[in-house]
């Protein structure tokens, strides 16, 4: 497999396991709470990347991206849907995108698909859901750590850890 392909699948690999941490130390309430100003929830960020990753990564090499049944607009709309229901979304949505991703091959990347009736290389599109995801999940974790404060747990090198972290990975050099 190319070295990109490669890249990719980890890299939104990563994505997914950023959000469903985000997504499971939040209970239902934080799920469904909006900032000020009516900023998307991270049950509402969870909505849209679902119906964004279902209508662009099914039948990807074959049909345009933007599938007649979506209806993005409803995807900001909150129904309260349940914890499980946002986990649900969440795993459905990433199902289809790494499955699609999961399937390509290297002489796929320079074919062109249609999203909205726009002509994208495949390497493109792919790209631009990678921006896409990091973009929304960005706003989860932000989200997560807004409402959990204090409690928040780290993602990634908790602060102040960074020394440590790197003499634990480097040793004593």
């Amino acid at each position: 497999m190319s070295l990109y392909l490669d890249s990719i699948q980890q890299r939104f690999r990563t994505y997914y396991d950023m959000g469903t941490k985000t997504i499971e130390r939040l209970d239902n309430t934080q799920l469904h709470w909006q900032p000020q100003g009516e900023p998307n929830s991270v049950a509402l960020l969870v909505k849209h990347l679902r119906g964004n990753m279902l209508s662009r990564w099914t039948d990807f090499l074959t049909t345009d991206g933007e599938k007649p049944g979506r209806d993005r607009d409803q995807e900001f709309e909150d129904d309260q849907a349940s914890t499980e229901a946002v986990l649900q979304r969440w795993k459905e949505g990433w199902d289809c995108l790494l499955k699609a991703v999961d399937g390509l091959k290297e002489e796929d990347l320079g074919k062109t698909i249609y999203i909205r009736a726009e002509p994208h290389t495949v390497l493109d599109a792919v790209n631009r859901q990678l921006a896409h995801v990091a973009y929304h999940v960005g706003q989860m974790v932000f989200l997560g750590k807004m409402i959990l404060g204090e409690n928040w747990q780290s993602l990634s090198i908790p602060k102040g850890q960074s020394d440590a972290f790197n003499k634990q990975k480097f040793g004593n050099k």
